[in-house]
């Protein structure tokens, strides 16, 4: 199991298997069947377990999530009980509401393995694709779900595994789908304003956020998203090949090795990590912060309009340390 300690991400728990957004490199015959083609039968079990489930995560009810576990995963209870109690802020005050369901069978895998499922709407027209990686034999479902009238329009994903003539829980993750009060629409949209406009940091960053927010998974694309993809790709002197970045400040110049969309106080914010000069002392450490993501911000000044903060992280001979958050108001 990968848990990490960051919240952006200590919501997401992959248990029961990886899932990536890579193209799987093995693959055998697998079947996907999404909910309009399911048999009422298939389509009612998922649809109450998936229920339950995102309802037990809005009322933390850790009890019932327990006993759903599958047994492969149970001694990893711990894991899925933190990030469960970490995605409480997304999901306060809303109710279960279901989204998608999706039901996948891979029995005729020999071992685990790399498998990609195409999941077609009843004409083919639309192709939701899920991706996952070391994926043993057997049938699985994914269960997408809202909670309907959060105040960060928290959303949830559980994959179940079919065990004992009965569904049960080998994954789950959950997500805000709103930040400062705009949810991942907001952000695409604001993302082709920021192109438009000339300014393409803004608008790359723009679109990792709405790519965050609409979907509270990272396995699965789908039509919308191969456009969104599109779209970022097409952003002209974007930063994604930028780094490492340079940045000066009077007689300094720092090294920015990486820039991130980071939720991680439940905030849209941006985490910038940099090259340290090594300083030791509290007070050293965020002046030093506060000169690069300045410095940043002069060299890129539409990142202030779309994003509420910025995160330092200083990299010192291999090791990355939080330093601070600041507001973009208190940054000079």
């Amino acid at each position: 199991m990968r848990l990490s300690r960051n919240w952006s991400a200590a919501c997401t728990v992959h248990l029961l298997f990886c899932a990536a957004l890579t193209v799987p490199t093995v693959a055998h015959a697998t079947s996907c069947t999404t909910q309009a083609e399911m048999t009422p039968t298939d389509r009612d079990l998922l649809a109450a377990t998936g229920q339950r489930m995102a309802a037990a995560v809005i009322n933390q009810d850790a009890t019932s999530l327990r006993a759903a576990l599958l047994p492969s995963v149970a001694q990893d209870w711990d894991g899925i009980r933190d990030a469960i109690e970490q995605g409480a802020p997304a999901v306060k005050g809303g109710q279960a509401q279901l989204r998608s369901l999706y039901l996948m069978d891979s029995t005729s895998q020999k071992a685990a393995e790399d498998t990609q499922f195409f999941c077609s709407n009843a004409n083919g027209s639309t192709t939701v694709t899920i991706s996952m990686r070391a994926l043993p034999p057997g049938r699985y479902a994914v269960i997408l779900a809202d909670a309907q009238g959060a105040q960060m329009a928290g959303q949830m994903g559980f994959i179940l595994g079919w065990d004992a003539n009965t569904w049960k829980l080998g994954g789950a993750f959950v997500r805000p789908g709103m930040l400062d009060g705009h949810d991942g629409v907001w952000y695409w949209e604001h993302a082709r304003q920021m192109s438009q406009a000339n300014s393409p940091w803004a608008a790359y960053f723009c679109y990792e956020a709405a790519r965050y927010l609409l979907l509270p998974v990272d396995f699965i694309s789908s039509p919308n998203f191969e456009k969104l993809s599109q779209e970022e790709g097409q952003l002209k002197n974007s930063p994604s090949d930028a780094f490492p970045y340079s940045v000066t400040a009077g007689e300094r110049t720092w090294k920015i090795n990486a820039i991130r969309f980071d939720p991680s106080l439940r905030q849209a914010d941006l985490g910038a990590t940099y090259e340290s000069a090594g300083v030791t002392d509290p007070a050293a450490q965020r002046t030093e912060a506060i000169a690069v993501l300045s410095a940043l911000l002069k060299a890129q000044p539409d990142l202030r309009k779309s994003f509420q903060g910025m995160w330092a992280y200083s990299s010192n001979g291999g090791k990355v340390t939080p330093v601070m958050e600041l507001p973009m108001a208190q940054i000079p």
